[in-house]
């Protein structure tokens, strides 16, 4: 059970609504640092981790996925595929459909890229943060998934 703020607890909890903002953004400005898979567009980000995440699919499954038009989707697809990211290739289960994928050499880069960021933060835990640091983090983090999957 969620209880509600009392009101002399607002301003206390605006301020640490701001800061979370302010900490989160500069800690995911740093991780992304780290490594960088390309020059891509938020779209084009958000197309590639769609099929990392789920695999495969058409540009009018991408595009009803993403909320964007299909001819949209096909100017974001065109990008990638010129890029070197995705392939397309005919659906084995209907031959009148193709399906996007990541390429091979694409998601190395891909899993290079998380792992250089997983290393740095693991090492920034690691020099920062004490054991008792790390088991509030830990902690924090679920919270940080309640919020996220608000």
């Amino acid at each position: 059970m969620v209880k509600q703020p009392r009101f002399s607890d607002i301003p206390k909890l605006a301020a640490l609504a701001g800061e979370l903002r302010i900490s989160l953004s500069k800690l995911i400005r740093r991780v992304r640092e780290q490594a960088n898979p390309g020059d891509f567009t938020s779209s084009q980000k958000s197309v590639l981790l769609r099929l990392d995440r789920d695999g495969p699919a058409t540009v009018s499954a991408l595009a009803r996925a993403e909320s964007v038009r299909p001819q949209s989707m096909r100017l974001t697809v065109a990008g990638l595929q010129a890029a070197g990211a995705i392939a397309a290739e005919p659906d084995p289960a209907d031959g009148r459909q193709t399906l996007i994928a990541l390429t091979p050499a694409f998601r190395k880069t891909v899993n290079a890229s998380r792992a250089a960021k997983d290393d740095w933060l693991f090492r920034a835990l690691q020099a920062q943060l004490s054991a008792h640091e790390q088991d509030a983090l830990a902690a924090t983090v679920k919270l940080l998934q309640r919020l996220a999957d608000f």
